[in-house]
């Protein structure tokens, strides 16, 4: 079954696509990864959108506007991934939208929301499409988040030595795994979202990151800053847990200058990346884990990468890119494989690592051009993930998928 997985992070910078092919050998998924690509969003709609984002206020005709405008962007990502990642054919679709609030409260979670209505990919590809990925979950007492730890346990699983799964989005997050006990994860605290607020803020908006972190290479943490953002009550608070933009964004960091001081620009960078570096090493040192692997955004900041390297010694950091999928997609390919198992009837989150009282089903199907026709819910729940290499062959045929997309046959 070849599904394409659509995504967009607190960031808001553009849509991540992969294209994927997936099958079920017992406890076992096997997936081919075919290719990935990120989207830029149009610069007026990633405006809109940043405007929209807490702690700012916003309209109902607003929400709608987004709903349709993130959808249409969306559908337009699906339908190039189709004809040029997945060989002109696909099954399926799982999108994951844009989030646009992800309601916590301390610890609980009481709702989230992502925009970026699929019945406009539906109906331009034809394909069914699996959305709305997070609600289940927090439906079922758990935060929504990091839905990231699913992937990371099938994968690294059976690893025989502690190892951590981390994601430096816009907020970060960490996957544990420790040979024999139920996973554990949860958000540390912000990833980029601080670094970026920053890198607007003192390039008059010019600059939505500092590039290779030349600025922050350039400076040093100031103490009293650090000092005053490391006291945020968050840190402390016991796994699971999870935060975004409601908490950790540009308003967050205008109070904390505001309090200790602005130090001056290549100070205040330098001082937000030994932020992120000290709450992701804070947050792992408990759990003695031997081997860090790294994934998003933040990867591609040098300065970020060597403080992690030397906050998490003794343990090594290596990028995800060694187990056989790009970290960049990462997030792409794990909402590839939820829609996967959602077709399947499996669950699409881990309990011990969202604090749900059970693994729901994940998400919601909107038909393509034909009635749903779903398999039988696959007997066995998995409990193991192999990444195979990319083959020449993407035609794979679904059965249950009648309505199939072959690029340019139908009117879009």
């Amino acid at each position: 079954m070849i599904v394409i997985g659509l995504s967009s992070g607190t960031s808001a910078d553009g849509i991540d696509v992969a294209a994927a092919r997936f099958a079920l050998d017992g406890d076992l998924v096997l997936l081919t990864p075919l290719g990935h690509r990120t989207e830029p969003y149009p610069g007026d709609l990633r405006e809109e959108i940043r405007g929209a984002l807490p702690p700012a206020r916003t309209t109902m005709e607003t929400v709608c506007r987004l709903d349709t405008r993130i959808g249409r962007a969306f559908t337009d990502a699906a339908l190039r991934a189709v004809g040029e990642l997945a060989g002109g054919r696909a099954d399926l679709v799982a999108s994951h939208g844009q989030t646009l609030f992800h309601w916590a409260d301390g610890a609980a979670v009481h709702g989230t929301l992502q925009l970026g209505q699929p019945a406009w990919i539906a109906e331009a590809t034809g394909l069914p499409v699996v959305s709305d990925l997070r609600a289940a979950d927090v439906a079922a007492g758990g935060q929504g988040a990091p839905l990231a730890s699913l992937l990371d346990a099938l994968l690294l699983g059976a690893r025989p030595e502690p190892t951590a799964a981390l994601n430096l989005g816009g907020i970060a997050n960490v996957t544990v795994l420790r040979g024999g006990q139920p996973p554990l994860a949860f958000d540390t605290g912000p990833g980029n979202a601080l670094l970026d607020a920053a890198a607007r803020r003192v390039s008059g908006g010019r600059a939505d990151f500092d590039a290779d972190g030349a600025l922050a290479r350039s400076g040093r943490p100031d103490p009293a800053l650090l000092e005053h953002l490391l006291a945020e009550p968050y840190y402390r608070l016991p796994p699971p847990r999870t935060t975004g933009l409601e908490l950790f964004g540009p308003g967050y960091l205008d109070a904390a200058l505001r309090a200790a001081g602005t130090p001056d620009d290549a100070d205040l960078m330098a001082t937000l990346v030994e932020l992120t570096a000290a709450t992701v090493a804070e947050a792992l040192r408990p759990h003695g884990v031997a081997e860090v692997l790294a994934s998003g955004g933040g990867t591609r900041n040098p300065v970020l990468m060597e403080r992690l390297a030397a906050r998490l010694s003794p343990a090594r950091l290596a990028a995800f890119d060694a187990l056989g999928l790009d970290s960049d997609a990462k997030e792409a390919y794990l909402f590839a494989l939820i829609g996967f198992l959602t077709w399947h009837g499996l669950p699409g989150s881990v309990p011990s690592c969202t604090g749900a009282r059970r693994a729901p089903v994940a998400g919601r199907l909107t038909p393509g051009a034909s009635p749903l026709r779903l398999p039988e819910p696959a007997p066995t729940v998995p409990a193991r993930l192999r990444i195979e290499a990319p083959g020449e062959d993407v035609t794979d045929e679904d059965p249950t998928v009648p309505a199939r997309l072959r690029v340019g046959a139908r009117d879009r």
